[in-house]
This record gives C-alpha cells, structure tokens and sequence, in this order.
C-alpha cells in the first residue's frame, strides 16, 4: 500500500469485496462527486448517474488498481470529468449549447431568486468559462484539490494549471464586475 495515499488500503479492501469498505469509500467520496458533477452539469439528475457510473468503474477497476502511479482521489476526479464531458458533448450535440429554464416551484420564488442571485451570477460566469479554464477553476476552488492534483487529473503541468486558474479568475471577475452580470 502507498503511504501517499490515504485511500489505497481502502480501494484494496473494496478490491477483495468487503462490503463495509465499499459503503466507506462511497460516503467518503460521493458528496464530492456529486458536488463537481452537479457544478458542471448543472443538472442533479445527471449528476446522481455520473455519480453511480463513476463509482461502478471503481468496483470495476479496484482489483486492478496500482498504488504509487496517481492518487485514487486524482484519478477519481479524472473519471468524474471525463463523463461530465461526455454528456456536455452529448447535450451540445443533442439540443445546442442552451438548456431551457425551469420555473421555480416553491411559494416564495421571487424572495428565493433575490436571494440567490449573487450564486447565480458566479454560477452562469463559471459555465460561461472555457472548458478547461472552468475545469481548473472547479477541481482548485470547489473540489479543494491542489494545484499538483488538479494538474494530475486534467493532465497538464502544474503552471498550465495556474495559468488557466489565472485567466479564469481574470474573466470572471470581468464579468461579474459587469452590469449584466447575473442578467438572463
């Protein structure tokens, strides 16, 4: 088992079956999952069945898996991308870059909307981002990954990594700064 790695004795034992192992790993890793996929996604429906292909390549895989080579968690979030591209891929080519609104169903919808308008904002300037950027953006500031592993799960060096979290921030402070920001 790999020192480095405070998941590889887990992955081990949920690799030889052990049922107590396998619902740790998931309450251990699932609330992030869904978090990232949830963010890129923007859909939570989409983001429970990323979740759930994510965690049946891990049981696919765990016998396989090779400590020392990546951490589990950089590799976990590299899945998690890989599938939220894929759909997004899906969806642009499906229905185009727009997804209809959907009306707010609870009483106090207008009080809700002021409230969260700021989120909304960061919210619609992030998926505005160029993929990568908001990848970056996401696996650093949401998901808490170091630039080291945000690195290692988008496959690029740690200065691209800073560069595009530099251009990132730089683009969404232009349009949050904006007076359109937030505005459908």
């Amino acid at each position: 088992m790999s020192a480095d790695d405070p998941d590889s004795a887990l992955v081990a034992r949920v690799a030889r079956g052990d049922p107590a192992a396998t619902r740790l790993l998931v309450s251990a890793k699932l609330p992030r999952i869904l978090a990232l996929a949830a963010r890129m996604l923007r859909d939570t429906a989409e983001a429970e069945d990323v979740a759930q292909e994510t965690f049946v390549r891990v049981w696919r895989t765990a016998a396989a898996w090779q400590p020392g080579r990546a951490r589990f968690d950089t590799w976990l979030h590299t899945v998690v991308l890989n599938l939220c591209r894929d759909r997004l891929r899906r969806r642009r080519e499906v229905n185009g870059d727009t997804m209809p609104e959907v009306a707010d169903p609870t009483p106090d919808a207008e009080a809700a909307l002021i409230e969260s308008e700021r989120g909304y904002a960061v919210a619609e300037a992030i998926a505005a981002l160029p993929e990568r950027q908001r990848e970056a953006i996401l696996l650093v500031h949401y998901q808490e990954l170091s630039g080291d592993e945000a690195a290692a799960a988008l496959g690029v060096s740690v200065e691209a990594v800073e560069s595009l979290l530099a251009r990132g921030r730089r683009t969404l402070r232009a349009r949050l700064a904006s007076p359109q920001a937030g505005e459908p």
